[in-house]
């Protein structure tokens, strides 16, 4: 039977994220989550792959004790069971350190797994590391930025847009994969399958001690990133009101920009003007 284990992540749905300025960590347990938009491209590519090829779905997530939700959510959309990764000391990792702990979580749960699903990157953070990095962890091939997937025995096709060009590879099993959001449209979660998902679906729960990880390589002591600061990015601009007829103003642009606007066009404009 085909198993995979898809790794996905809560992430704020507020706009205004609420930072924690000493540890430059976000607040999860303050913002209303949702499963990252990614994560869930990658959850419903597991489920085509399910229902042309069967198997077993494990959604797995790292986080709060609130970061159940997007399990069950995971459940309700056709992932079989959850695992939730919580701990004190797991808080505030950084993508290395969270490659790790799901990597151990991953070879403790699911050690026999064929394939996991990871979404590209995450909306809280951009990185697009933690599938690169947990398969490496793994010591499995990865692909990421992938839009279609196809799989044929023990081998997956796969198609992905890099740099304007269309690519067609193929990876043996095991391996992992990250999905991109333009192919797979979020299907909607039906009531029924909620209800089920939130009153009869049981989420295992491991801590560090039961992940036997060592203490030194995850949350912040595992983190080779250090935040020196978190801001909000402010716009400095200046408005600049030109005024007179419309040769005054052309005359002004030019006196005030010529150099900008030199650059841009490729010209010296004040050498033009000396000839003219």
């Amino acid at each position: 039977m085909l198993k995979m284990v898809v790794c996905i992540k809560q992430v704020p749905m507020v706009s205004e994220l609420p930072w924690d300025p000493k540890t430059g960590t976000l607040k999860r347990d303050l913002a209303e989550g949702m499963i990252n938009p990614a994560c869930r491209a990658a959850l419903d590519a597991a489920v085509r792959i399910r229902e042309s090829e069967g198997g077993e779905i494990v959604a797995m997530t790292m986080g709060p004790p609130m970061a159940e939700e997007v399990l069950r959510e995971a459940i309700a959309l056709g992932a079989d069971r959850g695992v939730l990764l919580c701990d004190r000391r797991l808080a505030g990792a950084d993508t290395l350190a969270t490659s790790y702990t799901l990597a151990r979580a991953i070879e403790k749960v699911c050690p026999d797994f064929d394939l996991i699903l990871c979404g590209f990157a995450t909306s809280d953070s951009e990185t697009a590391q933690v599938g690169p990095q947990l398969a490496e962890a793994l010591g499995i091939p990865g692909v990421a930025y992938v839009d279609e997937i196809e799989l044929t025995g023990r081998t997956v096709r796969m198609q992905r847009l890099a740099d304007n060009f269309l690519e067609t590879l193929e990876m043996d099993l095991p391996g992992l994969i990250t999905v991109t959001t333009g192919v797979h449209a979020p299907r909607h979660v039906p009531l029924g399958g909620l209800q089920d998902a939130f009153t009869g679906a049981e989420i295992e729960t491991l801590d560090a001690k039961a992940l036997d990880v060592d203490p030194e390589q995850i949350g912040v002591k595992g983190s080779a990133t250090r935040i020196l600061n978190v801001y909000s990015p402010t716009s400095d601009k200046k408005n600049i009101v030109l005024t007179g007829t419309p040769k005054r103003i052309v005359e002004q642009l030019f006196e005030r920009f010529d150099d900008k606007i030199g650059g841009t066009i490729g010209k010296d404009l004040k050498s033009d003007k000396k000839k003219s």
